[in-house]
């Protein structure tokens, strides 16, 4: 067989089709061989019309080409180009090394195509209908691409190696029966992976997966009605950018087939492109959980939609990027867990944010908040209160440092005062009691003017008061020039010594009088010098 091979020939006894042999010299010349019928209906590879045996070429004869594959022509570098054609048979490269270059356009196949441990240059399958893709362990030395395919029974890149770029943009996908519609766990891209106007039924895994560029899902629909995630993909880490965003005109472009030397042009060029007219936002129907990933760059879920049960979670769990984008569509129903995420910029907007107990971001930290529209104090401090169901410190501490960081001293005060009022209603009653009078008071030492109008309150109306109605001298004789606001202030003033109230003799009613000026001059004092301790440690 390798002679006749060597000679260019088939082997004997292959008995080519028409097709087939037209395919074999298409592949030792380097060029396309088409066998659509010109129809687009007739050429849909996804429709129901059959295609006859003018197209058809065996699976067999296809894996014979790209493993064992004849000489080219002279000037000439073999590859296998075949459009619009149907590959009947398992086409079952498994184990193999395929080094000449494939693509399939618009072709359909039979049964399933195995690539388990496959060693390929670049491959391209652009608008199939393939049945099932198994290609665990994979590896490429440059792009594979699947734009634009319809895959009924799920994709398999379990522990693949991606030399460049993956491409599924505008890919169907099923999940056949399966739990999962697209397994990648532990995949290696070292470009980008681009997953744009993707449309998901079942779970699609991606964890583990390693990401060299970055990851973009504009526009793209995921759908696990069955099972409790539509995405699940922790610990996956992305060097760039992570965008699950609106696709269109308006927003980065969605690029699928090959990219340009010189990029890619946008808007696309020619009045025909399907891109310029594609204006779709990112949906998951299910949970999605990025826990324990790292973005190198930002993560961003803009304008998305969360389709989630009550039991179900978008979970962003000890996530590790720069900056989080986090302007989707409010939830309705599920969680959204930030809980041990770690962000340096939080761009985020008020209506994207859950109501109810739909936020849990215990040990949630941000450096800087860049509100996308308007977001006053008191929607953030009902954006903590949403995220602390239980009352817990640390979000408020997070929020008023952020705050103070950022000039914002007021507004950071009012966060810990926030802070204060919702720890009191965790505390038994006698304190509960105690943290009132902190409260009306001083305001927990938080508004320290309020201390200094209450002590002036306090003054003004005790001097009015002896002004009108001297005590008697404790001794005749040996008192002080009667004075009385140093009375009053004496009183007010514990510790301090002023020379007054120790020298006079209130009776009766004035004495008191004396003795609860005495009682709210401790108490203040008290509480004046709680709050300010309370400030001077959090400073």
């Amino acid at each position: 067989m390798s002679e006749s091979l060597t000679s260019g020939d088939p082997p004997p006894g292959l008995r080519l089709t028409t097709a087939e042999w037209g395919m074999w010299q298409a592949f030792r010349n380097g060029s396309e061989h088409d066998l659509r019928s010109g129809e687009p209906e007739l050429d849909d590879p996804n429709g129901d019309h059959e295609w006859g045996p003018q197209r058809t070429v065996r699976a067999r004869v296809v894996a014979l080409l790209l493993l064992h594959g004849p000489p080219p022509l002279l000037g000439r570098v073999a590859s296998l180009q075949l459009t619009g054609a149907y590959i009947t048979g398992r086409l079952d490269l498994s184990g193999g090394t395929v080094e000449p270059y494939f693509e399939f356009d618009r072709c359909r196949f039979e049964e399933e195509v195995l690539l388990h441990e496959c060693r390929l240059t670049t491959a391209r399958m652009v608008d199939c209908h393939i049945p099932r893709l198994e290609a665990a362990r994979m590896s490429t030395e440059g792009d594979l691409h699947l734009p634009r395919c319809t895959i009924p029974d799920g994709v398999r890149l379990t522990d693949a190696t991606i030399g460049t770029d993956l491409l599924l943009n505008e890919i169907t996908v099923g999940s056949g029966g399966r739990a999962r519609s697209f397994s990648a766990d532990g995949l290696q891209v070292a470009q980008d992976l681009q997953a744009s106007l993707m449309l998901a039924s079942g779970e699609v895994s991606l964890r583990g997966a390693e990401i060299g560029g970055s990851l973009f899902m504009y526009g793209s629909v995921l759908r696990n009605r069955d099972g409790q995630y539509a995405l699940y993909a922790p610990q996956m880490t992305v060097e760039h950018f992570a965008h699950f965003a609106t696709s269109g005109p308006h927003h980065l472009p969605v690029v699928h087939g090959a990219t340009p030397p010189d990029g890619t042009a946008w808007p696309p060029r020619g009045d025909g492109s399907h891109m310029a007219r594609r204006v779709k936002r990112f949906e998951c129907t299910g949970g999605m959980k990025l826990d324990d990933g790292k973005f190198g760059d930002s993560l961003v879920l803009d304008d998305a939609r969360f389709n989630l049960e009550r039991d179900q979670e978008l979970s962003l769990r000890r996530i590790q990027t720069p900056e989080l984008c986090f302007t989707p569509e409010r939830p309705a129903r599920g969680r959204v867990v930030l809980a041990g995420a770690t962000v340096d910029n939080l761009v985020d907007r008020v209506e994207s944010w859950p109501v109810g107990e739909g936020l849990w971001m215990a040990g949630f930290t941000y450096q800087n908040l860049i509100p996308r529209g308007p977001f006053t104090l008191a929607q953030r401090l009902e954006w903590l209160a949403t995220a602390t169901p239980e009352y817990a410190p640390e979000p408020y501490e997070q929020l008023a440092t952020v705050m103070r960081n950022s000039g914002e001293d007021a507004d950071a005060r009012a966060v810990l005062l926030a802070k204060q009022r919702r720890r009191r209603e965790t505390l038994p009653p006698a304190a509960k009691l105690w943290g009132y009078l902190q409260d009306w008071t001083v305001a927990y030492g938080y508004r320290p003017g309020q201390a200094a109008l209450w002590m002036a309150v306090l003054w003004a109306s005790g001097t009015l008061y002896f002004a009108r109605n001297p005590p008697d001298p404790l001794k005749p004789g040996e008192s002080p020039q009667w004075n009385a606001p140093l009375y009053v202030l004496d009183l007010l003033l514990p510790v301090m010594d002023l020379g007054q109230a120790s020298h006079w003799k209130p009776e009766g009613a004035y004495q008191w009088v004396a003795a609860m000026t005495i009682l709210l001059g401790w108490v203040l004092a008290t509480t004046v010098a709680a709050g300010a301790t309370r400030l001077l440690r959090r400073q």
